[in-house]
């Protein structure tokens, strides 16, 4: 039996592989066991805490240690054998990578708790879109950065060049960066609308000869739902070159109205017209009863004009409001026997003798 174990394969005993094996197979059924104990023992007495804080950290070290306990098995047993300089070597530029990396994984899936158990609902209680937009944006920035400085941090423990790396990723970024420059513009214009605020979600603007209400704002373009219904997808780099009218912030809508009466309107009767059209604008509740005008404004070619002015109030429905006050127009107008006036030519004609 001794004979046996005596036997190399490869630089190593059987007795070196068996132990090295054994290493990691051990390091594998401790890493479940310290996981049982964390999620049967530990967290119920983190439960029973007043505080989230450290549910979180045993939450999200749970399966990071696991991990770690599997690499530092693996690396130990392996250590255990005589392996040629080169693979030794290989193995530890992996090892110092791996280890990196579950640190890395570990700070990103705590910041995403921390986000989610405390930011989330602060954000959720505000009134303001902003808060909305920008929260998952700054999150997979700073996910991003944890990221980028453990693959640094990884590839200069392994013994990497990175500083000759990073100067090659510069050239090849000027590059992409001029291939990609519509889309960089985009990006800015995005930050320009988050920053600026020039409108917010479900507000109703006309851009670039689209009038809609915006539906989603993204960091690349924002989506307009057109009074048809359609879906109209716009460039952000648009909002940082063109003119923008947020119809939402106007504060009432203003109705502009000529009414023409016929020419054998009598002044008392144009007096009364102009009293009913206040009256008219008085009475409905969507209308403001500031700024109300009902003028006597010109003789036209067919007909004497009366100049109407009224204002909406902010949240009414528009069109359904105009509508009611036309339909009252029409009625109170039949009603008091005034005429419409309508486009009319008188010829005379003059007989030769």
């Amino acid at each position: 039996m001794t004979e046996f174990f005596s036997k190399t394969f490869y630089n190593n005993t059987i007795a070196q592989w068996a132990i090295s094996l054994a290493i990691i197979i051990g390091s594998i059924i401790i890493s479940k066991l310290i996981f049982f104990i964390i999620s049967r023992i530990i967290k119920k007495i983190t439960d029973k805490t007043k505080s989230k804080l450290d549910d979180i950290i045993i939450d999200m070290l749970e399966e990071p240690i696991v991990f770690a306990i599997i690499i530092a098995g693996v690396w130990y047993g392996l250590n255990f054998l005589n392996l040629s300089p080169w693979l030794d070597k290989f193995i530890g530029k992996v090892y110092y990578i791996l280890i990196t990396f579950n640190i890395a994984w570990f700070l990103s899936r705590f910041f995403d708790a921390l986000v989610k158990e405390y930011l989330q609902p602060l954000v959720d209680k505000t009134e303001s879109d902003l808060d909305d937009q920008l929260l998952p944006i700054a999150s997979k920035g700073i996910k991003i950065t944890i990221w980028t400085i453990a693959i640094v941090v990884g590839l200069n423990n392994a013994g990497y060049d990175v500083g000759a790396l990073i100067a090659g990723l510069g050239i090849g970024g000027l590059a992409l960066a001029m291939a990609a420059k519509d889309s960089v513009a985009n990006l800015f214009g995005g930050f320009t609308v988050f920053a600026d605020k020039p409108f917010t979600i479900r507000d109703r603007i006309k851009v670039k000869g689209f009038d809609g209400t915006v539906e989603e704002i993204g960091i690349r373009s924002t989506r307009l739902k057109t009074l048809e219904g359609r879906i109209v997808t716009i460039p952000n780099a648009t909002f940082s070159n063109e003119a923008i009218e947020n119809i939402s912030s106007e504060p009432n809508r203003k109705i502009v109205s000529d009414i023409g009466l016929t020419y054998n309107t009598s002044p008392e009767k144009m007096l009364n017209a102009i009293e009913i059209l206040k009256n008219i604008a008085i009475q409905n509740q969507n209308v403001s009863n500031d700024d109300i005008v009902a003028a006597f404004n010109s003789f036209g070619d067919s007909a004497m004009l009366i100049k109407f002015i009224y204002y909406i109030n902010k949240g009414a429905d528009i069109f359904n409001t105009s509508s009611e006050v036309n339909i009252e127009i029409l009625k109170q107008f039949n009603d008091e026997k005034l005429e419409f006036a309508f486009p009319t030519q008188t010829v005379y004609t003059i007989k030769a003798n």
